[in-house]
């Protein structure tokens, strides 16, 4: 078994090892907590554990050099990950937004450059001013609000499909015994600092939130990291690629479960939380990938080997065909390990028997998540034969 299944399932272990201890009390995180940070000390960035005293100087520093790939960014989904409520495109699209949900009545009206989420059952009603929307609509997007002095969850989600509001994902099998059980979820600090810390840029440093250093959506520094001494040297003319970090340089595990698994949801975020589990975690692409039978640390199978995170994600099958072929090309199985680009060019996998083009139509299909009025595409590839249940 290769040397990075060895210690991903290590960590595994000890993730579970510790989950189990906790149910009869006789847990010692120390150990668990120990081994991670062995973990994220090889790494100089992870996206959602920024370091206090973290300093960005903002995507308008990061354009002076890098113009047309800023711009694009800037409307990628994850570009868009969260908007201020005065610029929101949904949200000021309608004057008034309804749903109704038994006795519960919900709105969202637009009043000037607010959006106030209102619900009352005819007897008593809650209105606030919504704070941020969180999605930028390409399935749908939930909101959070602030009420008697703790953040909310909506329990109500805007969903593109139907251009409608509809009940957020997870709250159908609830129901509320008050008006403010009605209004959504009361969001933990540890809860909304993760929120804001996957969605914007810059609010979250040292554990603590800043909220007049929030930056919307996930733009350059939140992958990349700090950018004011990459940006001097450069002006400079000085060497400048050392003073940014570069998740390309990542083996392909490190990218899938350790960097873009940290918000995207990776096989240590799941395997200890059950309640995430069930077709939902369909949603959570890093998971699901490290199921596949053809996972491995080689950097064609990690989530930059087909998504360029600096654009939105293609929708087409046919553009993943060359994804697939540089790993299956005729040719006898041989492996991959990633450990050189020689390795990864030469390295192949067995061809499809069946087709040629559109692979991922049939070995990644799209699933259809209840509530959620979308189809997600599920990254755990597979040969996936009629009937067969879906594989958590």
């Amino acid at each position: 078994m290769r040397h990075y299944r060895k210690n991903r399932q290590l960590t595994l272990v000890l993730l579970l090892l510790w989950a189990a201890l906790a149910v009869f009390g006789l847990s010692n995180s120390s150990m668990l907590r120990a081994e991670m940070q062995n973990k994220a000390s090889v790494r100089r960035w992870v996206p959602n554990k920024v370091p206090a005293g973290a300093i960005f100087v903002g995507k308008q520093v990061c354009a002076e050099c890098h113009q047309s790939k800023v711009a694009v960014q800037s409307e990628s989904s994850m570009g868009r990950a969260l908007e201020l409520i005065e610029v929101a495109r949904v949200l000021s699209s309608y004057d008034r937004l309804t749903y109704q949900d038994g006795k519960y009545s919900y709105e969202v009206v637009r009043q000037g450059k607010k959006s106030i989420y209102r619900v009352t059952d005819g007897k008593e009603t809650i209105a606030e001013p919504i704070l941020y929307s969180f999605g930028q609509g390409k399935a749908g997007q939930t909101y959070v609000l602030m009420h008697e002095g703790s953040y909310y969850e909506s329990r109500i989600s805007f969903y593109t499909d139907t251009m409608k509001l509809d009940l957020t994902l997870g709250y159908r099998e609830t129901s509320p015994k008050s008006v403010v059980d009605a209004v959504g979820r009361k969001l933990s600090p540890d809860e909304i600092m993760q929120c804001l810390n996957c969605h914007s840029t810059g609010t979250v440093s040292g554990g603590e939130i800043h909220l007049d250093k929030l930056a919307p959506g996930v733009s350059c520094e939140a992958c990349h990291g700090p950018g004011g001494d990459h940006a001097a040297a450069g002006k400079a003319g000085q060497p400048s690629k050392d003073k940014i970090f570069n998740p390309g340089r990542l083996s392909g595990d490190e990218l899938s479960q350790e960097f873009c698994g940290s918000c995207h949801r990776s096989v240590e975020d799941l395997i200890t939380r059950p309640q995430q589990g069930g077709l939902s975690n369909v949603r959570f692409q890093p998971y699901r990938i490290f199921s596949s039978k053809c996972y491995s640390d080689d950097r064609r199978i990690s989530c930059i080997g087909c998504h360029d995170p600096h654009e939105s994600v293609k929708h087409e099958a046919a553009y993943y065909d060359a994804k697939c072929a540089a790993c299956h090309q005729t040719g006898r199985n041989t492996g991959s390990s990633g450990s050189s680009s020689q390795t990864e060019e030469t390295n192949t996998a067995r061809r499809c028997k069946v087709e040629t083009k559109n692979c991922a139509s049939c070995h990644m299909p799209k699933i259809d998540l209840p509530g959620a009025h979308f189809k997600f595409t599920d990254h755990r590839i597979r040969i996936v034969r009629p009937g067969e249940p879906y594989p958590f």
